[in-house]
């Protein structure tokens, strides 16, 4: 019971916190600008696809990184950057946008197939890691 309670730790807190990080920011009503609009623009879209490609590959490797679990990963992420973008409505200074959402669930997708695709390859680097031994303490 204690080793699956360590393995769903080890696999699902890197999601929970990455999700914080991504709704920490979203609450923020205070982001910088930057004077350019085209340099502004660039950067928070390539911040977007870059937060929420991580999301898709953590949750690709919580749930394995198979061919379903991309699509499953996805879907998830979709779901949290719809949520996102709605949450966004109520923060002063920030909107929700219907593209950010299509932006954010394209990333996710290509974050989850990348990590599947690197998992599937044996890399040691991105795969989940293995079970922890139990060990007692006398």
């Amino acid at each position: 019971m204690r080793q699956r309670l360590r393995t769903a730790l080890r696999l699902w807190a890197p999601v929970l916190a990455w999700a914080g990080v991504i709704y920490f920011f979203s609450s923020r009503p205070d982001l910088p600008h930057i004077d350019e609009p085209w340099l502004e623009l660039l950067l928070r879209k390539s911040a977007h696809a870059v937060e929420y490609a991580v999301l898709g590959a953590l949750l690709a490797r919580a749930l394995g990184a198979r061919q379903g679990q991309v699509v499953l990963a996805a879907a998830m992420s979709a779901l949290y950057a719809a949520s996102d973008e709605w949450h966004q409505r109520f923060v002063p200074g920030r909107n929700g946008n219907p593209l950010d959402v299509a932006l954010d669930s394209a990333a996710a997708l290509l974050g989850a197939y990348l990590y599947a695709r690197l998992a599937s390859r044996g890399n040691a680097a991105v795969t989940a890691p293995p079970p922890v031994e139990s060990r007692r303490f006398r």
